[in-house]
């Protein structure tokens, strides 16, 4: 009896002291799984969003900003009359309550969104209700303060906040910034356990784009295109400006544009940046890179003459004619054959320099590859791989079977510009955060020497024909600078049925102002319009108005002597004296003379030796014509005052002998 009394008493104290020393490890020695248990029950892991970097243009204004919405959400579990308050909410939200109330008569749901990112007036009016089952999350939203200004280039967000489009696809992972995760108490209902109001320190935001875009020049380049449009009933327009020196991209602009806050209510087709993703044909504003190619391998001069056969050239069994069936043109330079816009001296002067020459000259002023613009969907435009056959190479002489972009377009005449180096058009500048003020490390953008600086200068002297009374482009002048471009008409072409539109064209121009200061190049082409459609009347003009804003816009003082700005004229001019006007714009460059007090010698010299010769001394000179020089006033070795223009008179280029003889 005493043994089992013994044995019992035993067995109650290794079970007490099991308890004991089990109570005593789950005290003092730690176990993971508990520790699992105690952050599943008493912390949860919260993801804080970053707010969206800004975009601005180059002066630092808005172009796109994040601001504070509020999402609202309801709890239909706990809404006590749903079909009232669907009502009432669809007539302040402008939604129908239909719709609304199919979210929140499902009482077995918790939690619907009703709408998101609402103003802060909506939100303060719903909160005024006091209805339970509402509430509202704070979330950021895509503000973009002018609407529909560089609406294709920004591009947009979606309601995540991520890029979808344009600019703001192309930098989403600086513009996004980084989320941060945070680790936050709660207590055992659930709620968060804050202190001193906060349960985290500040989110980072994104980086701060900052693009070479100017709004001023953007808002006007997009009222011009409007207007254009309207005029001629087109079905589009484009447009590109750029930094003549830097090849920066100032405006950049199409019509017809959207509403950039509402962007979703707009097809893709009108949403796409056309100037980086349309390519066409260009028409004769090609023609240019033609010269170019024959002044690179020393194939003609400007003044090397040309048979233009009267305005036909038989190829095979095709038959190269003029765009103007008037023009019946006999023999002309190469300056002329550019300012006349003649499709038989070109495509002979094509000839000339051969496929493989012309080829390669039009790949290294970038056409047929992108040129890599920060815009995502850039199309590198049609550039056929050799051979020719000498039908394809006189139509590609004059800008047909080959397609281009507009932003290639004008990084091309850009490069002719800045003394032919091609460089890459590039939007941005610099991206920065703001938190940091850390910079962001872009790639240099690309570039090439594709002429030489003579060899520039001459072409940019051949484009300023282009713009005399006699040439194509004489609606692009600009009183008191001169222009140097070209204009292009080319007919449009059907992508569902081949071949061309038979009454459907693409009119552009493209140059740069001032042409003996370059710094801004400006291309325009409009789609489609009625009733007048070379680029000479549509295209043209706009280029004047802009270029004429912007130099002016920039402080730049006049440099070209005319009719209207600097000789009060008083009588009719003669014929004799129109003809002499139709050879060239006046241009006067202000440069310095060595030994002041008598007026050189220049006879002989052309243009560019006389400005060689002079640079760095104090002499202003004006230059007439076109060639060599002829005679100057005050003549060779006669007194010059101080201060005195030279003025000399050039040779004009019909006048002058073929050097290349």
């Amino acid at each position: 009896m005493k043994s089992r009394i013994v044995l019992i008493f035993v067995l109650f104290l290794l079970m007490w002291g099991g308890m004991i020393l089990r109570g005593a490890y789950l005290q003092l020695v730690a176990d993971p799984r508990l520790g699992e248990l105690k952050k599943k029950q008493f912390e949860t892991l919260l993801t804080i969003q970053s707010r969206r970097g800004a975009i601005f243009d180059r002066e630092g204004r808005e172009l796109a900003v994040t601001v504070a919405s509020y999402s609202l959400f309801a709890d239909p579990k706990i809404i006590k009359e749903p079909r009232r308050l669907a009502h009432r909410l669809g007539k302040l939200l402008g939604a129908d309550g239909r719709v609304i109330y199919s979210k929140i008569k499902d009482r077995d749901r918790r939690f619907v969104w009703i709408r998101r990112h609402l103003s802060r007036d909506q939100k303060d009016t719903i909160a005024q209700w006091r209805e339970r089952g509402l509430g509202f999350i704070e979330e950021p939203r895509r503000m973009y303060p002018n609407n529909s200004l560089l609406a294709a280039g920004l591009g947009f967000v979606g309601s995540e906040g991520q890029g979808l489009e344009g600019l703001e696809l192309q930098y989403e992972k600086y513009l996004k910034g980084k989320n941060i995760r945070v680790h936050l108490g709660r207590d055992a209902r659930g709620r968060p356990l804050l202190e001193n109001g906060n349960f985290y320190d500040r989110v980072p935001d994104g980086y701060n784009v900052h693009l070479t875009i100017d709004n001023q020049f953007q808002y006007l380049l997009e009222r011009e295109l409007e207007s254009a449009q309207e005029q001629y009933e087109a079905d589009s327009a484009v447009g590109v400006v750029l930094d003549a020196r830097t090849a920066e991209v100032l405006a950049l602009a199409q019509t017809p544009g959207f509403n950039l806050n509402q962007a979703k209510q707009y097809s893709q087709a009108i949403r796409r940046s056309r100037t980086a993703t349309d390519a066409f044909e260009p028409g004769s504003t090609l023609k240019t890179f033609v010269m170019a190619a024959a002044l690179r391998h020393k194939i003609a001069q400007p003044n090397t003459l040309i048979d233009c056969e009267g305005g036909k050239l038989q190829i095979g069994k095709k038959t190269i004619r003029e765009a103007d069936q008037t023009h019946q043109f006999g023999k002309l330079t190469l300056t002329e054959i550019l300012a006349y816009s003649s499709n038989v001296g070109t495509a002979k002067l094509a000839f000339m320099v051969g496929q493989e020459h012309l080829h390669q000259t039009l790949r290294d002023f970038g056409f047929g590859e992108p040129t890599r613009i920060d815009l995502p969907g850039e199309a590198g435009g049609i550039l056929h791989g050799l051979p020719w056959n000498k039908h394809l190479l006189a139509n590609i002489s004059f800008g047909h079977g080959v397609s281009v972009t507009p932003i290639q377009v004008a990084a091309a005449y850009a490069a002719i510009a800045n003394g032919g180096v091609w460089r890459q058009p590039r939007l941005v500048s610099k991206i920065v955060s703001e938190d940091t003020n850390e910079v962001a490390d872009l790639p240099a953008p690309a570039e090439r020497r594709v002429l030489s600086q003579d060899e520039a200068a001459t072409l940019t002297l051949m484009l300023t024909n282009v713009t005399a009374t006699s040439g194509t482009g004489v609606n692009a002048r600009i009183i008191g600078f001169p222009v140097a471009g070209k204009t292009g008409t080319a007919q449009k072409v059907n992508l569902e049925k081949g071949g061309y539109f038979k009454d459907a064209y693409i009119s552009s121009f493209a140059g740069f102002v001032p042409a003996n200061d370059p710094r801004f190049v400006i291309y325009i082409a409009v789609d489609n319009p009625r009733g007048k459609y070379y680029g000479a009347q549509v295209a043209a003009p706009v280029f004047s108005r802009l270029g004429s804003f912007m130099v002016r816009q920039i402080g730049l003082p006049p440099v070209l002597i005319s009719e209207e700005n600097i000789m009060a004229a008083k009588t009719k001019p003669t014929s004799h004296q129109l003809r002499q006007e139709q050879a060239l714009n006046l241009v006067e460059e202000s440069v310095a003379m060595g030994e002041p007090g008598r007026a050189p010698d220049f006879a002989g010299l052309t243009l560019r030796e006389v400005v060689r010769r002079i640079r760095g001394t104090d002499l202003k000179i004006r230059f007439q014509g076109a060639g060599v020089v002829a005679s100057s006033r005050p003549a060779a070795g006669e007194p010059l005052s101080p201060g005195q223009p030279l003025y000399l008179q050039l040779k004009l280029p019909s006048q002058q002998k073929d050097l290349t003889k």
